[in-house]
């Protein structure tokens, strides 16, 4: 069955690897979806497939590379879109934030 997660991290996210290795993970698990930075430093990511390696990911994505320093992760079940392939997408600008109702910090 395939599953759809979309989170949104906080902290020290942002020059530390994170969107590579949240590509390269997902790449090695199959699951579909993308991840990018967003404007006020956090990171936002969508993961889709298999509910266990999605669960995976999102276990990863709180704790992030060696170098990260996470000090929030939220997560919310959507929809699944029937994404194909894992991409870093460009940097969000400012004021765009598709995760509306979510809050950092």
């Amino acid at each position: 069955m395939t599953v759809r997660q979309h989170v949104h991290v906080s902290g020290r996210v942002q020059g530390v690897f994170y969107r590579d290795t949240c590509r390269r993970l997902a790449v090695e698990r199959g699951v579909a979806g993308w991840v990018r930075n967003l404007y006020d430093g956090g990171v936002e990511a969508v993961f889709e497939g298999n509910r266990d390696d999605v669960a995976d990911l999102a276990r990863w994505a709180a704790e992030g590379p060696p170098a990260a320093l996470v000090t929030r992760c939220t997560g919310v079940a959507e929809e699944p879109e029937g994404l194909s392939g894992f991409r870093v997408l460009p940097d969000a600008p400012p004021g765009d934030d598709p995760g509306a109702g979510w809050t950092h910090g």
